[in-house]
């Protein structure tokens, strides 16, 4: 198990954002944090009310966002208009290329989101969207797959090998994950003691195919899975 602590991620104040970058990100470049596998970025963005990224260009890529706290608007050159809350995951496949824009919906509550970008297993496919809503109760105390490659059980498809679980845990919930591909852990709030090490908010772990992820959550909790060929 490799460590990815917080406090070691790249950080960008741009007054209206605050952005966590747990791998290498426009200005922030670290050659040993690139990405892991085909997992290529997880930003961790707190934007101000009335704020967001106005309408910019994507292609060949993933592009994954969670939503934590607050309300997140997107508007795509497809003709998706939605409005994001905690609970839902959007996908957008890029591919060709899409041209799209992400606001706090609020003129005066913070948006607090994840966004996070998977490398495409096909270039230049036709650009496409998704949204999905996971209830509490699906992700309270246990894995809920929420993205994978085929859209199973219920989940948002994407184009990769890659499967994507959320948990929210309580203070003593234990959860076990045996052994299979590559793993990326992720904690997005709380604190939980993963293989002996304590991990908390922000704090992330690399696994290889040969260990299990054993956790027991030490508070209130929330935890993502990445799941990796």
């Amino acid at each position: 198990m490799q460590i990815r602590r917080s406090n070691e991620r790249g950080y960008a104040d741009h007054g209206w954002l605050r952005s966590y970058h747990t791998f290498s990100f426009a200005n922030y470049m670290d050659p040993n944090h690139m990405g892991f596998r085909a997992l290529r970025v997880i930003n961790e963005d707190r934007v101000a009310p009335g704020h967001g990224f106005g309408a910019h260009p994507h292609r060949d890529m993933e592009i994954i966002s969670y939503v934590l706290e607050g309300e997140m608007e997107h508007k795509d050159n497809m003709g998706n208009g939605e409005i994001m809350r905690p609970g839902d995951v959007q996908r957008m496949s890029a591919g060709t290329g899409v041209l799209h824009s992400e606001f706090n919906h609020s003129q005066e509550n913070g948006l607090h989101f994840l966004q996070i970008w998977i490398e495409t297993a096909q270039r230049g496919i036709k650009p496409s969207y998704e949204q999905k809503h996971f209830p509490t109760a699906e992700r309270q105390g246990q894995w809920r797959l929420v993205l994978s490659p085929d859209g199973r059980d219920g989940s948002v498809s994407v184009n990769q090998d890659v499967n994507l679980y959320a948990s929210l845990l309580s203070a003593g919930d234990h959860l076990t994950t045996p052994p299979s591909r590559y793993a990326w852990l992720h904690v997005v709030k709380g604190s939980i003691k993963v293989n002996g090490e304590q991990l908390t908010t922000g704090d992330a772990a690399a696994f290889t195919p040969d260990e299990h992820v054993e956790l027991t959550s030490s508070d209130a909790s929330e935890v993502l899975l990445f799941d990796l060929a």
